[in-house]
């Protein structure tokens, strides 16, 4: 369910990006601000005429520890440094910015801000209707895990599928993906229960991914063949 146009989703994508670049240092290592340009290229030259709209997909780099990278509508992108030390080359790297902008061609951010504006329609009633506090948070506590992180954890198996297709005809060899969440599951330590958890386990993941893997295989091989050899130099 989406409540949203596109373009109000783009306009919030664009304004948030631009917070986020206030708030957050911005690297000044032009290797790694390359880098992440040059992956991001092959990714979006991947998509297809009416997927890339007419945004200007834009990818910067944050000096920030976090492993982490995200994708906003309005074709804005970011990569956190901490990501660099985790995804060993410009494969991985390719795993999670295409695992991101899945979840833009999937309108995942419309789906997220139509769940949230729904539940707080319902809260808001319950409250007119005299509701009592406890009840009002069994509520909150009950639509969160019975329908907002179940439905999340959807997101993130979608984007993963979309994404390794997506690196796949791009050039990027996709075993790659599976290797990066080994090395996202070796990095992440202590995880709360899956069923607490808006992501699937890496072990869950990793094994959607092997399923998807001969797929995806065929799209890499069909990619190369045509010409589409990525060479994106990771900084040292």
């Amino acid at each position: 369910m989406v409540l949203f146009s596109e373009d109000y989703m783009s306009n919030q994508g664009v304004a948030t990006y631009q917070q986020i670049q206030d708030e957050l240092p911005v690297s000044s290592n032009s290797r790694q601000n390359n880098y992440a340009v040059c992956v991001t290229s092959y990714i979006i030259n991947a998509l297809a005429p009416e997927q890339r709209r007419d945004n200007d997909w834009e990818v910067t780099v944050f000096d920030n520890e976090q492993a982490n990278a995200f994708a906003l509508p309005g074709g804005k992108m970011g990569v956190f440094t901490g990501l660099l030390e985790v995804a060993a080359n410009q494969h991985q790297l390719a795993a999670v910015m295409a695992h991101e902008v899945g979840h833009v061609l999937a309108r995942h951010s419309n789906e997220r801000a139509s769940q949230t504006a729904l539940r707080n329609i319902g809260i808001a009633a319950a409250q007119q209707a005299g509701v009592s506090d406890s009840t009002l948070q069994l509520i909150d506590f009950g639509a969160n895990l019975g329908f907002f992180l179940p439905f999340n954890r959807t997101q993130e198996s979608e984007a993963d599928e979309v994404g390794i297709m997506l690196m796949a005809r791009a050039g990027f060899d996709p075993q790659e993906s599976i290797n990066l969440w080994n090395n996202m599951a070796a990095a992440s330590g202590d995880r709360p229960p899956e069923f607490m958890s808006t992501h699937p386990s890496p072990s869950t993941r990793i094994s959607d991914l092997k399923r998807l893997l001969p797929e995806a295989e065929s799209l890499w091989l069909a990619a190369r063949n045509q010409g589409r050899l990525p060479d994106c130099i990771a900084p040292d």
